[in-house]
Parts: C-alpha cells; sequence; structure tokens
C-alpha cells in the first residue's frame, strides 16, 4: 500500500462516521483517481465491511451488522 492510500484510509476509516459503525460515501470517481477502485474494495473487505455503489457514488457499512432491503 503506497503513503498516499494509507493516509486516504486513514482519514476515510478514522472519521467519526467509520469509528461509530455507520456509513461513509465516496464519489467512485474520487476512489478510482485517488487509489483505485480494486485497492478500496479490498481494503473494505480486508476490515470486514460491505460497499455498495450507485449514482456514482460508494457506500460502505462501515459494521458487519446484517442487511435487508425494505423498499
Amino acid at each position: 500500500m503506497s503513503k498516499s492510500s494509507e493516509a486516504y484510509f486513514r482519514d476515510l476509516f478514522g472519521s467519526r462516521a467509520a469509528r461509530d459503525g455507520n456509513i461513509v460515501r465516496r464519489k467512485v470517481k474520487d476512489v478510482e483517481f485517488w487509489i483505485g477502485r480494486d485497492a478500496f474494495l479490498a481494503e473494505v473487505r480486508r476490515r470486514g465491511f460491505r460497499a455498495y455503489e450507485n449514482g456514482g457514488q460508494f457506500i460502505v457499512f462501515c459494521n458487519t451488522e446484517p442487511l435487508r432491503r425494505v423498499a
């Protein structure tokens, strides 16, 4: 992992939302530009989280709770 990707992940997963087990969003084009899709998804999986893509955004659930589609 490069120094810049380490900083990116430290900022992302060090955010209050991530630390509290909530969700974080990032624009797909920004992720692809700064660290790359594969590196991003590998880090999400390494942490045991799940990510979804919708409307040009990655939505990361920073916990391991079950997901249910309700509507």
